[in-house]
Formats: structure tokens, sequence, C-alpha cells
């Protein structure tokens, strides 16, 4: 499973891209806000840093200036996926922009049957937001699994971007349930791999082999 990292802080995509771990990264027009930088200076330098596909998203509801901002940030760097709601002037987007050849990231889903528009839209990623459904009392790791099983039926291109997270645990129910990517806030990505239990057995190694006095090098 490809791990995105939701941010739009340079510092941070910068930090956690070294690690090795960061396949893409995610962002929405809260977190360029949240950045303080201009929408289009921003993914430019965002692409810059990092290989893998990089979202980012329309501000319009309407179709004509949806695809006209799309093509805008496609324009910026080869590795741009654009970023379109789910909603008809958004499928709509996203099929234009898909059929140019543009990577469409659909956004906002919370059902398996805008997760079937979306693909037969041509969209590249679908985004369906687990922790916003989990907040109102719904079952988001079951619309995920859900969808990665429709989309398995028909052997389905669209990949199954698992976004709102807000558990490790959703992370790896994510993975058993085969989806194809998760973007996660960097306070996940770093809880992914931090347990009480391996620094309290690191902690007893390196007492024990100070009592050796020895030294590898």
């Amino acid at each position: 499973m490809k791990i995105f990292l939701d941010s739009a802080d340079l510092d941070e995509i910068t930090a956690l891209r070294d690690t090795g771990f960061v396949d893409g990264v995610t962002t929405n027009p809260s977190l360029i806000a949240k950045s303080g930088h201009n929408i289009l200076d921003r993914i430019a330098e965002i692409c810059a840093i990092v290989d893998g596909p990089v979202s980012a998203e329309v501000t319009a509801t309407d179709y004509d200036t949806m695809l006209a901002e799309g093509r805008k940030l496609a324009a910026i760097a080869p590795n741009v996926a654009v970023k379109v709601p789910l909603t008809k002037a958004g499928l709509q987007t996203c099929r234009t922009l898909s059929d140019a050849g543009t990577k469409v990231n659909v956004t906002l889903c919370f059902t398996a049957g805008q997760a079937l528009l979306a693909a037969k839209a041509g969209a590249t990623f679908i985004s369906p937001f687990v922790g916003r459904l989990d907040d109102i009392g719904k079952d988001g790791m079951g619309l995920i699994e859900e969808i990665c099983t429709l989309y398995a039926n028909y052997d389905c291109p669209t990949e199954v971007l698992v976004a709102s997270v807000r558990s490790t645990q959703h992370v790896v129910d994510a993975a058993l349930m085969g989806a194809d990517v998760v973007t996660l806030p960097p306070k996940i990505l770093t809880a992914l791999y931090h347990h009480p239990l391996t620094d309290s057995g690191l902690d007893a190694f390196l007492k024990d082999w100070a009592k050796t006095g020895q030294s590898i090098l």
C-alpha cells in the first residue's frame, strides 16, 4: 500500500520524504490556507521535492471554471493530480481531464455508489473519508471494504485512496482490505513506528550492551 502525506507544509514534507515512506502528497484548500502560501507556488514547490502524485484541489463549483482551474493546476508539473469534489460538475470535470491524460483525484466520497460513478468518470484516485463517517456514527472502514470489493469485481483501475484517517488502526485496516493508498497527517505517519514496548525493549538492550564494555566500531 502506498502512503501519501496529507500536508502543505514544506518542512514537514521534506523531513518525512527523507524517511523513504512517502509515495506522494495530498493537499486541499484548508491545508493551503494553513500554509499561508499561494496555491500555485506551493504546489510547484511540493512537486519539485516529491516524485509521486501531488493532489491539488480546484475551488470552483461549476464545470467550466473547475475545468479551467484543473488545467492550470495540471500545467504546474507532470506529477500533479487534479483534485475535484464528488459532485455532478466534479465528475464531468474528471471525465474531461482524464480523457486528456491528466491524473484526477475525486474527493469527498462517502458512499460506494459515488465511488462507482467516479470510476466510470475515469478517476485515477477515489478518496473516501473514513474519519468523517466515523464522526457521525457510520462505519468508515466498512465503506473502504465495499469500494475495494466493488472495484475488484470489475478489475477497475481507479485506486482507492483512504482519506480522513484518524488512527494507525485505520491504516492497518485499510491495508488488510486491499486499499491502494492511504493519505496521512504527519502525526499518524510518525505514530506508525512508535510503540512503548519497542522503546522499553531498546532501552533494556542498550543497558545490557553497556555492561559488556564492547564497541562495534
